[in-house]
């Protein structure tokens, strides 16, 4: 997927732990959405497609997403510039997946990287 400006739209992520699963997801999101850390400048709306690897998950979930949170480099507070990536509703696989690896976290009070 080539972005105007000749960018790249595909980012890797890899989350091996579920307390950095459980900072970066946006459950709030329709169709939920997940942090990502990144000092590359995006715009809101943009389209990205993320390459999502889940802990002990032997393959890649593909997202379609786009760009709806941005918190640019040296942020307050200490902050990580990345940008929050809305997943698109045609395919539920990546949302179910960080669900089900979530379940009995989504209603805790710790802080994550979004709200």
């Amino acid at each position: 997927m080539k972005m105007p400006g000749g960018r790249s739209g595909i980012l890797s992520l890899n989350i091996k732990d579920k307390a950095v699963l459980y900072a970066a997801y946006m459950p709030y999101l329709k169709h939920g959405g997940l942090f990502v850390p990144t000092t590359r400048d995006y715009q809101l709306g943009e389209e990205i497609f993320l390459l999502l690897t889940l802990m002990d998950e032997p393959e890649k979930i593909p997202v379609a997403g786009r760009v709806v949170w941005i918190t640019p480099k040296g942020a307050q507070g200490q902050r990580s510039a990345g940008i929050g990536v809305q997943f698109s509703d045609q395919d539920d696989t990546a949302q179910r997946t960080i669900e089900a690896c979530l379940a009995g976290s989504l209603e805790s009070d710790r802080p994550t990287h979004t709200m």
